[in-house]
């Protein structure tokens, strides 16, 4: 799994959100955009990190960033976590983890002494230009809107 850096091109896409409406990465030409991936709607952690997004939606706005939710949930799973929490941002139904993969963001995880393969909690912040500027790694569930602002 290679990962994208900073410096890289964020890659072509072309996915349905929520109410099965195509998003591409053409959609975010000349603007800055954020993009979150998250393991699966609904569940604690992720519901926190998306809670924390859309708390501090209107200051990511007005530093001028659109923002983007991936996960391999189906349209229905993310219709319903998006509608559940009122979020303000599309979330991308990437079933076939096309997204996930051009990203680089599925592989070997740890969990409770088990090891298996799923989506790495990772966000990359995206220039005008398309470049990622920043990768967050170490997202931070609670703080996640402080740390793309900071």
């Amino acid at each position: 799994m290679k990962t994208l850096q900073v410096g890289d091109k964020a890659p072509s896409f072309r996915a349905n959100d929520q109410d099965g409406n195509s998003i591409s990465s053409e959609d975010f030409k000349g603007k800055k955009w954020i993009v979150f991936f998250y393991p699966k709607a609904s569940t604690p952690g992720c519901t926190t990190e998306a809670c924390n997004l859309r708390d501090n939606y209107e200051e990511l706005q007005q530093q001028g960033y659109e923002l983007l939710g991936v996960s391999a949930d189906s349209e229905k799973r993310q219709k319903n976590f998006k509608e559940k929490y009122s979020f303000p941002f599309p979330l991308l139904a990437d079933e076939n983890k096309e997204v996930i993969n051009a990203f680089g963001v599925w592989g070997p995880k740890k969990f409770m002494g088990r090891e298996f393969n799923g989506i790495h909690r990772k966000t990359f912040i995206i220039n005008e230009n398309g470049i990622v500027d920043r990768v967050i790694d170490k997202v931070k569930t609670k703080e996640h809107a402080a740390q793309i602002l900071n």
